[in-house]
């Protein structure tokens, strides 16, 4: 099991829900997607993300079908124009 873990800031807070939305939407779009959960942060400290993407993948091939995916593709130029920083963690289980 592959578990896919993003972090973004945000130019404007108030853009986390339209992108845990969009996020969360991809789950019924992309067939190598086990779960999606995205989280938007309410603690508001220094060191907080805003949102939180957290996901599951069979595999590696799973999570690279994924990344691939337009869907997936079609979702970046959002994400890029939305946030002002992304730390991803991907990891085996």
């Amino acid at each position: 099991m592959i578990k896919h873990i993003v972090m973004w800031t945000l130019h404007d807070k108030q853009d986390a829900l339209l992108i845990k939305q969009t996020l969360e939407a991809l789950k019924n779009k992309i067939p190598s997607i086990i779960d999606i959960e995205v989280g938007i942060d309410y603690s508001q400290t220094e060191a907080s993300a805003d949102v939180v993407l957290y996901s599951t993948f069979a595999n590696r091939d799973a999570l690279a079908a994924y990344v691939q995916h337009p869907e997936h593709q079609a979702v970046i130029p959002m994400m890029q124009k939305l946030t002002t920083s992304r730390k991803v963690v991907d990891y085996e289980t």
